[in-house]
Order: structure tokens, then sequence, then C-alpha cells
């Protein structure tokens, strides 16, 4: 055995012989190790988010951005980046009142982007300059958006951008256009108000300009129903967009089990939603009793529409049911559908498990939708997930109770509010010390980016194994 390495110039020569020295070190090796690991497609989405927030931040903490002096401008400025760019709604000051126009115009910004996905922009944006997107691009996007091919990737970036762009400027138009004629006479504040409200309303992110947040207009169906299509258009999903608007809506029969799983259950917890919350709130002095027969209908709408993570509210939750507050609470933590505006764990995480039980109920090895056999990772996947949104919730809520003095039942709704990236509260949001404002962006920063993805990006890379060990099986139950 020769005694040292021949020289690698003879045999790669001498380009391939620097790239053979290079990799040797183990210095550089570590350094390339570090370098993937962190511009890996799953991290790279949670890196550009923490980027976008702390940018945000450093607007919002500039004189011009709020009115007066604030001696937590910072603690302000940062939970107001974060539950903007997550979409979420949650606020410690009055948007309206404390953040000056070119304030709210920073929110707004924070509102789309974080909608659309920060590495999904990034990515449109190259392809408009260069014309062209590489494989990790590709990947990157691929993890935001949930696409199957590589191949769609480019289509799905435009058609993204195009629905996005429509439903916001109908929503706008309708909203401007109720706000000239019935409340401000002023044209340029009523269409900034429409504009403001329908990225919101589509982005899922629940901000308003209004003090009360939608309060006042809790009669009016020209303000609530386009807010509410929005919010439930946002809501479903790009996925489940892109396959309604090809004309492939009206063919049941070809739809994919995510499409049938994402629109029947949209359409099963916005009736069991208004159902519950007509029945609780209907004859309560503090909420839809004072309200004429169409005001109560168009409030139970909002109450149903409104807690599927979009965080506006047409009534004060402080003073709703204790019912109320237990449907809003489930509502909040399932959310919507996959590769959309809305958080939660997503319908089809809670349909595939409930499917999942029903099957092993009825004695059967595999889980079975619509004539279609689902893959046990696409369960397991599911199943961690759930875990993983419940075990958050939980950590949560005990940190509030051992932060603050509120009780369990308004601590939990406004735990389970921030991971939902909904955005709704009791009212205790603008009480809470600094230690559980944290607590509150760790979960809202959590339920954006997705519990599989935080713990992916945190994870070492996968080592497949290559053997099985012997099986067992624990007693369950």
């Amino acid at each position: 055995m020769p005694d040292s390495i021949p020289n690698p110039e003879h045999l790669l020569g001498r380009g391939h012989a620097r790239t053979f020295w290079k990799h040797r070190d183990p210095q550089t090796r570590r350094e390339n190790v570090l370098s993937r690991a962190l511009l890996h497609p799953v991290r790279s989405v949670p890196i550009a988010f923490l980027a976008v927030i702390l940018l945000g931040a450093g607007l919002l903490m500039l004189p011009i951005s709020h009115n007066g002096s604030d001696p937590e401008t910072f603690m302000t400025a940062l939970f107001t980046a974060v539950s903007a760019t997550c979409v979420t709604g949650l606020i410690t000051v009055d948007t309206a009142t404390y953040w000056t126009p070119f304030g709210q115009v920073v929110i707004l910004a924070l509102i789309q982007v974080g909608g659309f996905g920060i590495m999904t922009l990034a990515t449109l944006l190259a392809l408009l300059v260069r014309k062209s997107i590489g494989l990790r691009g590709q990947l990157v996007v691929q993890s935001e958006t949930h696409t199957l091919n590589l191949g769609d990737v480019r289509s799905v970036l435009f058609r993204v951008a195009r629905i996005m762009v429509v439903f916001e400027a109908v929503t706008a138009a309708i909203l401007a256009v109720r706000f000239w004629l019935a409340y401000d006479p002023n044209p340029a504040v009523a269409l900034w108000h429409g504009v403001f409200h329908a990225v919101s309303a589509f982005n899922n992110a629940g901000f308003a300009l209004y003090s009360d947040n939608l309060i006042s207009f809790r009669e009016d169906p020209y303000i609530l129903v386009p807010i509410c299509l929005a919010i439930i258009a946002g809501g479903l999903g790009f996925p489940v967009l892109i396959h309604l608007l090809n004309g492939g809506g009206l063919r049941v029969r070809n739809w994919t089990v995510h499409l049938r799983l994402t629109v029947f259950g949209t359409v099963f917890l916005l009736i069991a939603g208004f159902v519950l919350f007509a029945a609780f709130e209907w004859n309560r002095a503090e909420t839809l009793g004072p309200l004429s027969v169409p005001g109560k209908i168009v409030g139970s709408l909002a109450g149903s529409v409104f807690p599927r993570t979009a965080g506006f509210n047409s009534i004060d939750y402080g003073v709703a049911a204790p019912e109320t507050l237990m449907v809003s609470d489930i509502l909040m933590f399932i959310g919507g559908g996959s590769a959309g505006t809305a958080g939660g764990i997503k319908i089809t995480t809670f349909l595939l498990l409930a499917f999942a039980i029903w099957n092993e109920v009825r004695g059967r090895d595999d889980v079975t939708i619509a004539h279609r056999s689902i893959s046990p990772a696409s369960v397991r996947q599911a199943l961690s997930v759930a875990l993983l949104g419940i075990g958050a919730v939980i950590t949560g809520t005990m940190l509030l109770l051992v932060f603050t003095d509120y009780s369990l039942e308004k601590v939990l709704f406004e735990s389970i509010s921030a991971f939902g990236t909904v955005g709704m509260s009791t009212g205790i949001t603008y009480n809470l010390p600094p230690s559980a404002e944290w607590v509150l962006m760790v979960l809202m920063f959590t339920g954006r980016i997705g519990s599989v993805t935080v713990a992916s990006a945190l994870a070492l890379s996968s080592r497949p194994r290559l053997f099985n060990l012997p099986e067992e099986r624990p007693i369950i139950g």
C-alpha cells in the first residue's frame, strides 16, 4: 500500500484536483454541510420569514410609522410584524390610531408577503427579472406551495399571483364603493380602506383600520359578505382554487381526495359553525340579541367564517357565551385548506384522521376515501401535524397561565388563536406582559410556518434505516 495519496492533478486535472483537495479539508467540509443545512428548501422558508419579520419590525420602529412616544416601541413593532407576516391579526395596540398611514402600508405589505409566501414571492420576482429559475429555487417554492411536480412550479407561481390579484381587486372595489357611499365621503380614504381590508381578508390576516374591528358593520351585508367570501377563497388553498378555476369544478367524480376533503370539509364546517353560533348568540343581549333578523343572520355567518383563521370580529368575544368560545376554539384549531393563506392544522389533516379512526373502527387495515387508498405516510404526517399542534397549544396555554392572571378559558382561546394564525381575542392581548407576548409570537410563527416544517427545519438530515427491528404490539386503550 503506498505511503501517500497519488497526486490528483495527474488523475483529475488541476481544476478537479483543487476541488478534490477542497473537499478533503475538514473545516471546508463542515462549512459545506452547514451551508447545505441552512439553504435546504424546507429550512429556507422559516429563515426567510424571520428575515421579513425583522425587516418589518425595523420599519415599524421608525418615527414615521407610529404616533407619539412609546417606551416599548421595539416589542410593539416586533409583535405587530410577527402578527402581520404570519397573517394572524393579534394586536397589542390599536391599528387605526397607533400606526400612521406609512405604518399601515408597512403592515399591509407584510400581510401580502406573508400570505403569498416570501419564498414564492422571491422566486416570482426572479422569474420576472431573469426569466429563469434554478433547481433549488423550484424546490423552495414547491415546499411553500405544496406543488407535486417540479415542472408545474413556474405555472403555479403565475396562477397564484393572478388569483390573489383578481380576488383582492374585486373585493377591494366592492368594499371601496360601499365605504364611499355609506360611511366616508372621501373617495381616497374609502379606496384605501377597501384595499386594506380586501388584502387582509383574502390573506386571512384580520387586521382592520377601525378601533372596534368590524363590530360597527355587524349588520351591513355589503361589507361583511364580500369579506367573508374573500376569506373563504383564500382559506381554500391555491391547489383547490386552481382546479376549480380551470373548469374542473363541476365534475365531482374527477375530484382528487384533497379537493373533496377541502371543499366538503369547508362546507360542513361553515354550516356547523353558522348553526352553533346562531344557537348560542341569537338572543344574547351582549351580542346578536339587539340586531334585526337579517342582522343576526349576517352576524352568524361572520361568526362561522371569521374563526376559520381570519381574525376579524363582528361581536365582542370578551362577552360571548362559553359555548361560542368553545366552538370558535375548535374552528380555529382546524383552520382552512392546505397551501393557502389559512392556518390551523388544516381541514385535510383533521378529516384524514377522522377517516383513519372510522376505518380502524370498521376493522380495515388501510385508510380509504372516495374509493382511494391513502398512504400510511400521509396518515403519519397528519397525526404528527395534529399532535404537534396540540403540543404547541398546550405548552403555550400553560406558559400564558404562568405569566398572566387570566382564566383558562381566555388563555386557551388566545393560545389557539395565535397558533391557528386567527387573530381573534377576548380582549386580553392589549394587557399582556412581554413574556406572554413572546409566547404568542412563537405560537404565531409556528402556526404560520407549519409544525412539520418547523420540526424539519430544526432536525438533522434524515438517515434511512437499513434494517428492521423486531416488532411488538403494546396494549392500546
